[in-house]
């Protein structure tokens, strides 16, 4: 179990937020669950109709991501960040932004990859199946409960170029492995040469030996995603918050104006929590997101308040 205290629960926010962007795994939902808890549902419903626009920030693409989500009582327009920022949707499906992943790039990264770990690539597409791997039982071996998910929307294809067209709207490629297997990918994508022409995020789950690194359009993370959904929206950098625990999470917690790092988040990752100015909260077994979205409603509505006392005084003054 680890220590979870929220490292600046005395402290309140410096501007009132308006737009959080709030990861899935180990983060939203509890270890080994995909049943999002009630306080963390009423939390998000509360932070809505409190006028703050929650927004979900995850790897997972929306296809997977949607049907967790279907009994929240979230609002139509939630704004779903999916692929580790290369999608984003409505919960409804209503697109806002896209990113595709060039397949010329994707195919050389093939060829770089191939043999060590797994290689999965999702395309955009309505109709199943829309992710492609090259070995299905490599696939079982190394993410079997992922697999036994997406079961209908998986289609093996060898050699694993010939579903990656330059007609194929490609959205990103997945390496997974163990630790080790990751480690000498990363080199071998550092060291190709495509380097420069596409982005690597990494996550990982020490304790199952498991590691994943996304291969997105260049430019494109959480973050990116983020700050072009809140200039959409008109809201400040300084009113939004993230909430993460992985290191697919780090870019959005450095950019939001309060990024909260969950406390069962690895220890690494806490470790660099003072130098970064992130917030330490309480663990996704404990409710950390209902936490912290109470929190941000608590001081929404007391700027709102100190808003509308300034306002009365003003017109008072007037009269």
């Amino acid at each position: 179990m680890h220590s979870s205290p929220y490292s600046k629960a005395a402290a309140p926010f410096l501007s009132p937020i308006r737009l959080v962007a709030i990861d899935m795994d180990g983060t939203l939902l509890p270890d080994f669950s995909t049943e999002v808890s009630e306080r963390n549902q009423r939390a998000l419903r509360e932070a809505q109709q409190a006028g703050i626009v929650v927004a979900i920030a995850t790897g997972r693409r929306q296809a997977f991501t949607a049907p967790l989500l279907q009994n929240v009582g979230l609002r139509a327009d939630t704004p779903m960040i999916t692929s580790n920022g290369a999608v984003t949707r409505n919960f409804s499906g209503e697109r806002i932004a896209l990113r595709r992943l060039d397949p010329a790039v994707a195919r050389g990264l093939c060829g770089v990859l191939r043999g060590v770990g797994l290689l999965v690539f999702t395309l955009d597409k309505a109709s199943r199946p829309d992710l492609i791997v090259e070995d299905m039982a490599k696939a079982k071996d190394h993410l079997a409960k992922w697999v036994e998910s997406n079961r209908l929307s998986i289609e093996e294809v060898r050699p694993i170029e010939n579903a990656l067209g330059d007609d194929v709207d490609l959205i990103q490629g997945m390496a997974a492995g163990t630790i080790a297997e990751m480690i000498e990918a990363e080199q071998l994508l550092k060291d190709c040469p495509w380097t420069g022409q596409f982005e690597c995020i990494r996550t990982a789950y020490p304790g199952n030996d498991l590691s994943i690194l996304d291969l997105l359009p260049r430019g494109v993370s959480k973050r990116s995603a983020l700050e072009q959904l809140a200039t959409r929206l008109g809201i400040p950098q300084e009113q939004t918050m993230a909430i993460g625990d992985n290191w697919n999470d780090e870019l959005m917690l450095d950019w939001a104006g309060v990024g909260v790092l969950m406390g069962n988040a690895t220890e690494e990752l806490r470790t660099l929590a003072p130098e970064r100015g992130w917030h330490i909260g309480p663990t996704n077994t404990e409710d950390g997101v209902a936490v912290m979205l109470e929190k941000a409603v608590a001081s929404l509505e007391t700027a709102d308040a100190s808003l509308e006392t300034a306002d009365a005084s003003l017109a008072s003054a007037k009269v």
